[in-house]
């Protein structure tokens, strides 16, 4: 079954130069146009060559949105990302969506999808023994992709 993702689980991945955790987790990933357009993948940044190369891989892979419709109304509670990441998932029945902001996280569940995102792949990394341990992994992704973890949650995952 496809997997899709929002720009985020990406960005913070390539940062901290751990994309290839989402290729052995899911295999292929699905990304809606937009997501392309807000990873800035031309542009001389950080994580953005490992995007490019698993583009060219083709085991991230560019589709378009077939109800924009569908987009535009979910726009009004999230992102554009998020939305289209939203729409595609359900248009293609995906097994897991991959967000990590509170309210598209919230919108995907309420429409029945299962949601993972840059903790739950860490997580699962550590779990399978491909990572030796998170803690320098998390606060790797803090320093050098500013990703914001609350700290309740940050303690629910490093006791997991």
């Amino acid at each position: 079954m496809p997997i899709v993702s929002n720009t985020s689980p990406i960005l913070n991945l390539a940062i901290i130069e751990r994309l290839k955790l989402l290729r052995q987790q899911f295999g292929q990933i699905q990304i809606p146009e937009v997501v392309l357009e807000e990873l800035k993948i031309d542009e001389e940044r950080p994580g953005s060559q490992s995007i490019q190369a698993a583009i060219a891989d083709g085991w991230i892979k560019v589709q378009s949105v077939g109800n924009p419709s569908f987009v535009q109304l979910l726009r009004q509670t999230v992102d554009g990302g998020e939305a289209e990441a939203i729409a595609l998932a359900l248009e293609l029945q995906a097994e897991w969506v991959l967000l990590d902001e509170r309210d598209g996280r919230r919108v995907a569940k309420s429409l029945g999808l299962q949601v993972t995102g840059v903790l739950g792949v860490l997580l699962k990394a550590k779990q399978s023994g491909d990572l030796p341990s998170l803690g320098p992994v998390v606060e790797e992704l803090n320093q050098k992709a500013g990703f914001r973890i609350a700290p309740e949650l940050l303690t629910r995952v490093l006791q997991a």
